[in-house]
């Protein structure tokens, strides 16, 4: 029994430790495929640790009780991996994950820098990879010498049971949660924030692609002091980049010192402009959590609008639905119609994408849903900083069952997918004209929210200006609708 005992430490705790070790300076080497780099070492050092284990002839009598000893690791690993993912709900990101650690000691060394680094998956194939190969290596070794073991079947038989059943309990646990949780989607742009490149319509950009004006700015600001801090919607960036561009002077210099235009994204900038960080927000109506937050803090909201816009509905080209009626889209969000097939479309499942709560968008299909009740949205796993898994609301992957939703702007002008098609409400197409007369169904106001107790003497006149034939010129140029027309 210590003979046993010692070999499952040597093979399956030293070997498979050092190994661990090799295989975090792999997966550091190559990071955009770190889950290959990092098994690499693993299975080429689990094919040669099983060939050498194996490579001395055995007492055929007792080979196979050896043999039996080499694959428990397997059944081991499986019945640990379907535990823990039970135990988590398949969440890799759960703290249960350092207690299976524990139970996994030798990959010790790559489970840290694989936790650091997001990769959950390694929690199953690291270990997987190593006595998967280690079980090739060993009759590798058998092949070679030509002596057939006298295989003890009931052993061999129950540990592939367990190992099989434990797999296809941790896969169970993996589909089920793949139905609302994809893999890692996460924003490139704007430290986080961002899902788009917002470079372009910077002001400390030279080559920005910010509308100029026709003649000289009616209304400026001169003093940096007196410049009123912008922050706002994604969507709204280019409007409100804009506007300090046209209104606020040397404002390159300006933002040297003073971030003067800033963007953190709808529900940061709000919670902003409630601190009194900044003081005028750009974006759609506050959802009603965001409303409540004002009145709890004593703040009075004064919405001033300076555009329209229309709130989309979308879906791959090769998706053969057009038109949605306002109930089916309640029906789709409430998850009561979840294949094309009722809407005219093929049979497959509709896959429907949400936005984060209290942003623009989310609560925008919030107020067109009512009282129906909307369904739990899809997440997805993304690496956070410092080791660890967060789940968040997944963005929008334009699959061929796919629907998601945003302002028309940003999905055709800001961020603009030639991969997608706006679908008709009602029958009515999301146009300018449409827009413009509010015949669209879901037309919707782009606003610059201020605080009313805010009494900087620069905002209101700024906001008159954008209201003006002006401010109006740059909202039109920058691809929204004027509310004047």
């Amino acid at each position: 029994m210590s003979k046993k005992l010692s070999l499952l430490v040597l093979w399956f705790g030293v070997v498979p430790f050092i190994l661990s070790i090799a295989s975090v300076f792999t997966m550091n080497f190559d990071t955009d495929y770190s889950l290959i780099a990092a098994l690499l070492p693993l299975a080429a050092g689990g094919l040669l640790a099983g060939f050498l284990a194996n490579r001395k002839p055995v007492d055929r009598n007792n080979s196979g009780t050896h043999l039996a000893v080499f694959l428990f690791p397997l059944a081991y690993t499986a019945l640990l991996w379907a535990v823990f993912m039970l135990i988590s709900g398949g969440f890799y990101g759960a703290n249960a994950w350092l207690y299976y650690s524990i139970f996994h000691i030798a990959m010790g060394p790559l489970y840290f820098f694989a936790m650091f680094m997001g990769e959950g998956r390694l929690f199953l194939w690291a270990p997987l990879a190593y006595e998967l190969f280690f079980v090739m290596g060993m009759f590798l070794a058998i092949l070679i010498k030509k002596a057939r073991p006298a295989l003890k079947m009931k052993q061999v038989v129950s540990i592939l049971t367990v190992f099989v059943l434990a797999i296809g309990t941790g896969a169970a646990v993996q589909w089920h949660r793949s139905k609302t949780v994809l893999p890692s989607y996460g924003f490139k742009y704007g430290g986080g924030y961002s899902s788009t490149d917002l470079t372009p319509y910077e002001v400390t950009n030279p080559d920005n692609k910010l509308p100029k004006l026709k003649e000289q700015s009616t209304f400026t600001i001169a003093k940096p002091a007196d410049m009123p801090v912008l922050d706002g919607a994604e969507a709204a960036y280019p409007v409100y980049s804009a506007f300090a561009n046209a209104a606020f002077e040397n404002i390159t210099q300006v933002m040297e010192s003073r971030e003067v235009v800033a963007f953190t994204n709808t529900i940061y900038a709000y919670e902003r402009l409630l601190s009194g960080e900044i003081d005028i927000y750009f974006g759609a109506v506050p959802s009603k959590e965001q409303q409540e937050m004002a009145k709890l803090q004593g703040k009075e909201l004064v919405m001033t609008p300076i555009g329209k816009e229309a709130f989309v509905f979308f879906v791959n080209p090769k998706n053969p639905v057009n038109d949605l009626q306002v109930s089916e889209i309640k029906g789709i969000y409430s998850g009561k119609i979840k294949e094309w097939s009722k809407l005219g479309g093929k049979n497959d499942r509709i896959i429907a994408f949400q936005r984060p709560k209290s942003s623009g968008s989310q609560t925008l299909l919030e107020k067109i849903m009512g009282d129906t009740k909307i369904m739990e949205p899809l997440k997805e796993d993304v690496p956070e900083g410092m080791g660890g898994i967060i789940e968040q609301v997944a963005d929008y992957r334009n699959y061929d069952n796919s629907i998601g939703f945003s302002f028309r702007f940003f999905a055709t002008g800001m961020n603009p997918n030639p991969d997608i098609k706006l679908l008709a409400i009602n029958g009515i197409e999301p146009s300018p004209e449409n827009i413009s007369s509010s015949k669209y169904p879901f037309t919707a106001t782009l606003y610059a929210i201020t605080l009313k107790d805010n009494h900087k003497p620069a905002i209101q006149p700024f906001l008159h200006w954008m209201q003006g034939p002006q401010g109006q010129e740059i909202v039109e140029k920058v691809g929204y609708i004027r509310i004047d027309k």
